[in-house]
């Protein structure tokens, strides 16, 4: 599979058994062994396990995660066939206090083919299912757009399908196609739930639900033409046409400036175009850099108030082997995203809503083997991003995450971990913000 990146709080700690940014691509185990079985049992103590703002004094608990893992990784002669499934629950002591539900439940689903058909034409087919109740399962494309922990059965499945063609010695083309969906449980809203009291009439004021805020599918299609202008740098030209469709079918806002006018989940769906230059380039046989720049095009075709607008694209990405075993990571994306909140403007505003989020992503990684059997890793994201429209436009949210993991493996079957994990919200938006810290401990068993 492509490398991927990952968030570091303590759900993905259990997906991704806490690896770097980025995990290295998953091919055959051995030649002799294509399936590979693993659990990992964690103790921890999370200060803020709900992602509550300190407004709501925040409860901390300790708790116990249990998560098995079976993976195979069939190799044939010109395909490879690849499945992983990770199961992770997790148990809060002091929701069981409460008398509340005290255990969550997540799992993630990985399927990859991948075939060639000649020399010159190799086709990839990936697919990722999960249901989770954490923001680092629910956001898997390294764009934080809902940060708070979701109660309920929610599910993210994100399926891509890569054509690679090379048509001559020079030239060669990269052909992709993403399809995200998104379904939140949280669902049922009304018009009297999101309009606000005495305005245009009496309502309950309870507000819109995540599945009419960011139920969705997102389809995304690219080309690249590629350019291989020396053995180790390769110069491409490419586009990209993303579309956006919310499919909630509820009301999630109204208008102060058309009391008339209620928007509804399909009112924020955009199309958006982007094109880009780039390069990727070997400087070193252990140091490789890629980099994309250029411009997206979008346009809120469903909403009356709203006008096109164009921003900043890039995505860039540095990677340095510095000792076997030992390597850092950097890396730069500037997006166009979906986002919970919605903040029409006031009547004295233009009426519109928050239609999307640009952010600017910065996210490093070192991994350091410290002795043959310790291995220590360190990564850290941050998100800066700023709303379209609505009341909060322009307006910026900092969201910070670090995770520490140091692991020690007694055998090659059994190692022992340990780690902390921060979390940080800044907002402008009141009672919008919080911080998560999580310290654990645990021991893994493979085979």
């Amino acid at each position: 599979m492509k490398k991927f990146f990952v968030s570091m709080g303590l759900a993905a700690a259990g997906t991704a058994s806490l690896q770097a940014a980025y995990a290295p691509d998953l091919g055959p185990m051995s030649a002799s062994k294509i399936w590979n079985i693993s659990a990992t049992l964690r103790g921890f103590y999370d200060d803020n396990y709900d992602t509550a703002n300190n407004y709501f004094n925040p409860r901390g608990s300790y708790g116990v995660q249990v998560s098995p893992q079976l993976m195979l990784a069939v190799p044939l002669q010109q395909t490879e066939l690849g499945l992983r499934d990770t199961y992770t629950m997790t148990y809060y002591q002091e929701r069981e206090e409460l008398g509340q539900s005290a255990v969550d439940q997540s799992d993630q689903l990985d399927f990859w083919v991948d075939h060639a058909f000649s020399e010159r034409w190799q086709g990839k087919v990936m697919d990722t299912f999960i249901v989770a109740q954490q923001p680092e399962l629910l956001n898997p494309n390294g764009v934080i757009t809902q940060p708070y922990r979701v109660n309920g059965d929610n599910f993210v499945n994100t399926a891509t399908f890569t054509l690679n063609t090379d048509w001559t010695r020079l030239f060669s083309t990269l052909l992709n196609y993403q399809n995200g969906f998104y379904s939140y449980q949280n669902n049922g809203a009304t018009v009297a739930d999101v309009e606000p009291t005495g305005f245009p009439f009496f309502g309950t004021g309870k507000g819109a639900t995540l599945a009419g805020l960011l139920n969705r599918i997102d389809q995304t299609v690219s080309l690249d033409f590629q350019w291989h202008v020396a053995p180790q740098t390769i110069a491409f030209i490419g586009g990209s046409f993303e579309w956006v469709n919310f499919n909630g079918n509820e009301p999630i806002a109204f208008s102060p400036l058309l009391p008339s006018l209620i928007y509804y989940s399909e009112s924020r769906n955009s199309r958006s175009y982007t094109g880009y230059v780039g390069v990727q380039h070997n400087l070193l046989p252990n140091l490789n850099i890629s980099a994309k720049a250029g411009g997206t095009y979008s346009d809120y075709y469903n909403d009356p108030l709203s006008s096109p607008s164009v921003t900043p694209y890039a995505v860039v990405s540095i990677i340095y082997t510095y000792l076997p075993g030992s390597y850092a990571e950097l890396g730069f994306n500037q997006v166009i995203n979906s986002t919970d909140v919605v903040a029409p403007t006031s009547p004295t505003g233009n009426g519109t809503i928050a239609l999307s989020q640009e952010s600017s992503v910065l996210y490093g990684s070192i991994n350091h083997q410290i002795t043959p059997k310790l291995l220590g890793t360190l990564i850290g994201t941050w998100q800066y991003s700023t709303y379209n429209e609505g009341a909060y436009n322009g307006q910026p949210d900092n969201y910070y995450t670090v995770g520490l993991n140091l692991s020690y493996s007694f055998t090659p079957h059994f190692s022992a971990e340990f780690g902390y994990n921060f979390n940080d919200l800044q907002s402008n938006i009141n009672q919008r913000g919080y911080s998560q810290n999580i310290v654990y401990l645990g021991v893994t068993a493979s085979y």
